[in-house]
């Protein structure tokens, strides 16, 4: 019966806390917040991201047009893959609130390589709140036509502050 309460707790503890061994993999932010990450749930943990700490994952780069911005642009950013996958988030849904407390879902399905970004740079400059920014979730919509809906535009959430993991 002990080794059964043992194993019991064991799972809850990896369960309850997915991120608390991972957030120490994070760098604590030495600049400005501009993304605070938490997985969901009674026990949960909090990640926050400067923008030395987003560069640290390890940028990719998305040359697209949308229907926010006149022509191609050049945007920079973390690759939604890269996160998910530095977290171990396999599945459920991400919950993406802006500044102003806008809220979108996004599948963590959407999390593939060559997919979206949290984009921090456009043209190779940061973004402003006024721009959008200072993250934007941004597809690669020219990519292809799957990118190019009402459902993916919806989810193309800027001035993004927060994002939680959800089940």
């Amino acid at each position: 019966m002990q080794m059964l309460s043992r194993f019991l707790a064991i799972l809850a503890i990896t369960i309850a806390t997915p991120l608390t061994a991972l957030a120490a993999d994070f760098k604590e932010p030495e600049g400005d917040v501009l993304l605070t990450i938490t997985h969901g749930g009674n026990d949960s943990q909090t990640i926050e991201l400067d923008l030395a700490g987003l560069e640290a994952l390890g940028l990719t780069t998305i040359k697209t047009s949308t229907i926010w911005t006149e022509g191609v642009q050049v945007f920079d950013g973390v690759e939604l893959a890269t996160l998910t996958k530095a977290l171990e988030i396999t599945s459920g849904t991400i919950s993406a609130v802006a500044l102003n407390d806008y809220a979108v879902e996004i599948p963590v399905s959407d999390a593939v390589e060559g997919g979206p970004i949290l984009a921090i740079r456009r043209n190779s400059v940061p973004m402003s709140v006024r721009d959008k920014g200072p993250v934007w979730v941004i597809y690669p919509y020219d990519s292809s036509a799957k990118y190019r809906t009402e459902v993916v535009y919806s989810r193309s959430i800027w001035q993004l502050a927060r994002i939680e993991f959800m089940e």
